[in-house]
């Protein structure tokens, strides 16, 4: 039987938040699977919660001589992912990426149009370029008269997997980039896209950062269904836990397990970070009344900082402020220690930024959402 408290200092030592590690970008973001990315900044971010030394460039080198691509994965978000682990990564979840085509904001614009034909339409057009989605949708759209452009450009994106441009990934940027350029995937990393998906690597992978988990906890992470069969057939594989409520979670064998009573610093998370995502049940880094106190706003997409390894309040950067409110007044010293992060995170993201620390945890939610820079 593993405890929450366990179960929180394991975790916090799988994604290299009980302490700063001195492993690479590369090596971080390949553990990690998928880093999140929807907004450019939030990478550089949660790299740097994690990695000891990092700075700006280090993750800018690795975008622009494509040994990363920034394109949709994992809970058909945008992330950041080892070029060799994308081409199993992306057909892997592709039934949820493409599961997007059937909501109306696309079946407005692609309703009566076959796929198969839009595919290799939009394959044609982009093959050995590389384009702005606007401009793309300007070719889409003249092969397909009377649809929105943008829409298509979108849609094709669904269909196959493309990696976005450097401009996308640059750090600078709070909110999502408007008009990035794409290219097919295959060509921007030269490495042929798998031909199926690899639920297999994609369980062992997640159980190497985030396990002890469940089978709905790594379903959950991934967007995608049906892996209990996975989960069995590697049982044998695998080890078998339980938590405090008898349920059962799964994780690699040789996979180090933390001790309860580790002691663990504050940590500033980025929006959407992985680390806050990867499970069904989120108890283990965030009570589930706070939890669903922002869930309600942004789903979940607040940027939040941990105390004693959990989370403890939100942040944000606006109008030249780094805003940092705790959910509840905290006790001296772990305030002390919130401010010291804090002005650790403002020397990091540069400018002339001050710290406004709301002690009192009176911030509204609203003003607290990410990518109101």
């Amino acid at each position: 039987m593993i405890t929450l408290r366990g179960l929180n200092r394991t975790l916090l030592g799988r994604q290299m938040l009980a302490e700063r590690v001195g492993r690479t970008p590369f090596e971080a973001v390949r553990h990690l699977v998928a880093l999140q990315g929807q907004e450019p900044n939030w990478p550089y971010i949660g790299l740097w919660s994690r990695l000891a030394g990092f700075r700006h460039e280090h993750l800018a080198e690795l975008i622009e001589r494509r040994a990363v691509v920034r394109s949709t994965m994992l809970r058909r978000t945008v992330h950041l992912a080892d070029a060799d682990d994308f081409r199993w990564l992306r057909p892997s979840v592709t039934p949820v990426v493409e599961s997007a085509l059937r909501t109306p904001y696309f079946l407005d614009e692609i309703g009566g149009l076959d796929h198969a034909d839009l595919l290799r339409t939009g394959r044609e057009l982009l093959a050995g370029r590389t384009l702005t989605r606007r401009e793309y949708g300007r070719l889409l759209a003249e092969r397909f008269p009377g649809r929105n452009g943008g829409r298509l450009a979108s849609a094709v994106e669904l269909l196959t997997a493309m990696a976005h441009g450097p401009e996308a990934g640059a750090w600078g940027r709070w909110g999502s980039p408007s008009n990035v350029s794409v290219t097919l995937a295959e060509e921007w990393s030269g490495l042929p896209m798998g031909e199926g998906p690899d639920h297999e690597r994609l369980v062992l992978r997640y159980l190497a950062a985030f396990g002890p988990a469940s089978v709905m906890d790594a379903q959950s992470w991934a967007g995608v269904t049906r892996l209990r069969g996975v989960f069995e057939g590697l049982r044998d594989r695998l080890r078998v836990v339980r938590d405090e409520e008898g349920r059962e979670l799964y994780d690699l064998p040789d996979a180090p397990v933390a001790d309860p009573g580790q002691d663990v610093p504050v940590r500033f998370l980025p929006a959407f970070d992985n680390v806050l995502l990867g499970h069904r049940d989120r108890r283990r880094i965030i009570a589930e009344e706070d939890r669903r106190r922002y869930a309600k706003v942004a789903s979940g997409g607040v940027p939040m900082f941990l105390v004693d390894g959990f989370v403890a309040g939100v942040w944000t950067v606006r109008g030249g402020t780094l805003t940092v409110a705790p959910f509840r007044p905290l006790p001296d010293a772990d305030a002390e220690a919130v401010l010291a992060e804090a002005e650790a995170l403002r020397a990091f993201v540069g400018g002339d930024l001050t710290v406004d620390f709301v002690a009192d945890g009176s911030a509204p939610i609203n003003n607290l959402q990410a990518g109101k820079a």
